[in-house]
């Protein structure tokens, strides 16, 4: 296993294709290493998805990513745990956590980190493609 805590897995609004400006979070600090996937189940909560992990077999279509460099890997991270609402403002809801999980791709496991959700998801709809991109372009040509 290709293992680095400086891999990151981004699913939804880091993404390259999605829509807005998110994805320039990344770039400067990290460098497109395939289309990956990783075990989980992705939700639609309207403005942006929110997975969840699952040991069974639903997978999370997304990119992984490598740090550029060690030095500013800590320092970009704390970008994206601000990004993602990590660590909340007082009387602000932490909505995701990170985490280290396995990731399958370019024919090989990485651990690599992923941002989950960390609420209840019951009752909203489930992507059931997993691939956020893939389900937008259907939602909104219906």
């Amino acid at each position: 296993m290709n293992s680095s805590p400086q891999f990151l897995f981004v699913y939804g609004s880091l993404r390259k294709n999605f829509p807005g400006t998110a994805f320039h979070y990344i770039t400067p600090y990290f460098s497109f290493e395939g289309d990956a996937k990783v075990k989980g189940n992705l939700y639609d909560l309207g403005e942006y998805p929110a997975a969840i992990p699952t040991t069974e077999d639903h997978f999370i279509i997304g990119e992984l990513y490598r740090a550029n460099s060690g030095e500013e890997f800590n320092w970009a991270i704390s970008q994206l745990d601000d990004y993602e609402g990590v660590y909340p403002e007082e009387g602000e809801e932490q909505l995701y956590y990170r985490e280290l999980t396995t990731v399958y791709a370019n024919n090989q496991e990485y651990t690599a980190w992923i941002y989950w959700y960390r609420k209840d998801l019951t009752g909203m709809p489930r992507v059931e493609s997993g691939d956020v991109l893939e389900y937008a372009r259907r939602k909104n040509h219906l």
